[in-house]
């Protein structure tokens, strides 16, 4: 039987292999620092301090670290790392996701960031009616040179009230909704509800999804009877986290969204606890520029 001549094209023609380019060698001698995916969102699974869960969708970063002499990543294998990620994730065990990230990826190092929104349950102050309040979280991880970098950042809605505004006023004074964010760098175990709690307990009072008319009145007078500066809360917040010894440095910021101008009022603290324990001597507080704390994410 004759062989037709398309097919005898076809059975001489060497297959070509399938090259691994990335794994080649690069010549130009420049490690990278972090090399990976930005802005992918894939859903997981997140449980609390009282081991309830609950599913969120995550804004991730993933990187690693790239030798010197390595042309490029797998990037492929970063997506794939999280669909296959079955553990239900805190901030207790997020480390296991960037040392399974090392592993994977064959590298020495490698960083992990994720933003989500994770919704806690209020009861209002006086009817006791039960919503759910939302808040903006980040969980970041880094692991380089066998050491393991951890951090948590919470950012609360909250009411402040103008203590100016009340002391200058016959009646009433402004108020406003603000926000209260902290980025710690933590050691032990700091929950996610432990740092809401922290955070909305140095406001004028705090925000609930849902209120009935004896909860409105409650919110009112709470915040016109404990009316705060910008300056105030990031203050009290400072005082806060100094006194958790799980906290060894810490980013907060105070936003009041003013409701007499057309601009923010704002305030920021940062500390690093360690180098205070230095330092001791020459001061009791240190502004330690974040910058310069090795690994802490900008």
């Amino acid at each position: 039987m004759a062989i037709k001549k398309e097919d005898k094209k076809t059975e001489n023609k060497p297959s070509k292999e399938l090259q691994d380019t990335q794994s080649k060698v690069d010549i130009r001698n420049i490690p990278i620092s972090r090399v990976g995916i930005k802005d992918i969102k894939y859903p997981f699974k997140i449980s609390d301090r009282d081991g309830d869960t609950q599913a969120v969708i995550g804004n991730f970063i993933m990187s690693v670290g790239l030798p010197h002499d390595v042309k490029g990543t797998h990037m492929s294998r970063f997506v794939k790392i999280l669909q296959d990620q079955a553990d239900i994730i805190n901030i207790e065990n997020f480390q296991d996701l960037v040392k399974t990230t090392t592993n994977i990826l064959d590298s020495e190092s490698a960083y992990i960031s994720v933003d989500f929104t994770y919704f806690k349950m209020k009861a209002a102050p006086v009817s006791r009616v039960e919503s759910l309040l939302d808040y903006s979280v980040n969980f970041t991880c880094e692991i380089k040179n066998n050491v393991i970098n951890k951090y948590l950042k919470v950012t609360v809605p909250v009411t402040s009230l103008c203590p100016c505004s009340k002391n200058i006023s016959d009646y009433g004074a402004h108020n406003q909704r603000s926000h209260i964010s902290a980025h710690i760098k933590i050691e032990d175990t700091v929950w996610i509800d432990d740092i809401i709690e922290m955070l909305e307990d140095q406001a004028s009072c705090q925000i609930y999804g849902l209120l009935k008319r004896p909860d409105e009145k409650y919110v009112t007078e709470e915040a016109y009877d404990n009316p705060k500066f910008t300056e105030d809360i990031i203050r009290d917040v400072a005082v806060t986290l100094n006194k958790d010894d799980r906290i060894t440095a810490y980013k907060i910021e105070s936003e009041n969204f003013e409701s007499i101008h057309n601009h923010s009022a704002y305030a920021y603290i940062e500390k690093d606890k360690k180098k205070d324990t230095h330092d001791s001597k020459k001061s009791k507080i240190s502004y330690l520029k974040f910058s310069k704390l090795h690994s802490f994410p900008g």
